[in-house]
């Protein structure tokens, strides 16, 4: 029996703030400030963010240089 592979549609906060090159004080930081991509919060208190809105994020952070 096979599965088939699904691909990483959620990401968690460490993997957001290792690919932003930021600490996770200053994702909270901007969370407070609603500045951060939009977050999921699970029944266990962990935040999850989904791959297609830090990269709306992100796409609408880009400089139009």
């Amino acid at each position: 029996m096979t599965t088939a592979v699904r691909p990483r549609t959620m990401l968690t906060l460490a993997e957001v703030c290792e690919e932003l090159s930021i600490s996770r004080s200053t994702f909270y930081d901007w969370r407070a400030k609603r500045r951060a991509p939009r977050c999921i919060k699970l029944p266990n208190g962990d935040l999850r963010i989904r791959r297609s809105d830090l990269d709306h994020w992100l796409d609408d952070r880009e400089d139009a240089a």
